[in-house]
Parts: C-alpha cells; sequence; structure tokens
C-alpha cells in the first residue's frame, strides 16, 4: 500500500508544469530503469543501482523545472550526462553490455509511444 502511495505521490510530484500525457511517458522511462534485473546506472565512472539512479534523475527533473516540457525534454536535460562533468550516462546490463543511457530511453520512449498508439 505505501508503494502505491508513493508512486502516486511521485507522479503528481512530476506532473507540475507538465501535460498528463508528458507526465506519463516520463514515468514510463524512470519506472524503465527502476525495474532493470541487475543493471547498473554509470555516472561520472560509479555505477549505481536502479533504486539510486531513479533518484538522480527525479532530483535533475525537479531542478530543471520548466525547461522540461516533454519526455524528449526529460532525455536530453536530465538523462543523457552528467551536467558536472559532461560525461554522458551509461547503462550496464547483467551480461556486461553497456549502452548510453540516452539510447536505450529513446528506445523505451518510442515502445512506450507505439504501445499507445496501438490502443488508441
Amino acid at each position: 500500500m505505501l508503494a502505491v502511495v508513493l508512486l502516486s505521490f511521485s507522479t503528481v510530484t512530476l506532473a507540475d508544469g507538465l501535460a498528463p500525457g508528458e507526465s506519463a511517458r516520463i514515468e514510463y522511462l524512470l519506472s524503465s530503469i527502476a525495474t532493470l534485473p541487475d543493471a547498473q546506472f554509470v555516472r561520472n565512472g560509479s555505477a549505481y543501482d536502479a533504486k539510486a539512479a531513479v533518484e538522480h534523475l527525479r532530483s535533475k527533473l525537479r531542478y530543471a523545472g520548466s525547461r522540461v516540457k516533454t519526455a524528449e525534454d526529460f532525455i536530453r536535460y536530465c538523462a543523457s550526462e552528467s551536467s558536472v562533468s559532461g560525461k554522458p550516462y551509461e547503462i550496464r546490463f547483467s551480461d556486461g553490455h553497456v549502452v548510453s543511457a540516452a539510447a536505450f530511453l529513446r528506445q523505451k520512449l518510442l515502445q512506450f509511444d507505439t504501445q499507445n498508439a496501438a490502443g488508441s
């Protein structure tokens, strides 16, 4: 029950200033990272688990404020690279392969949009 309440709260917080559809798209992206099995989010050369990655990205989203109007903006301004070092964020999967976080999230966004267009 607590998880449902917290998820609802995070969605409401995220939705401030965003169109509901964009809020849903961003939540989907965050959920895609949160549910990666045994993957690591690599930021500035250090690896973090999914929970820490999502917390960091939510923090960056809050900081970005009104600059983020779309899920594409979220990827560009929050989830692609370190604002401190400029180094790209990466995702290291349990099998060892590594992809840029931006590429992973763009693929997930395409999947989300395709699934939701089919359901319309």
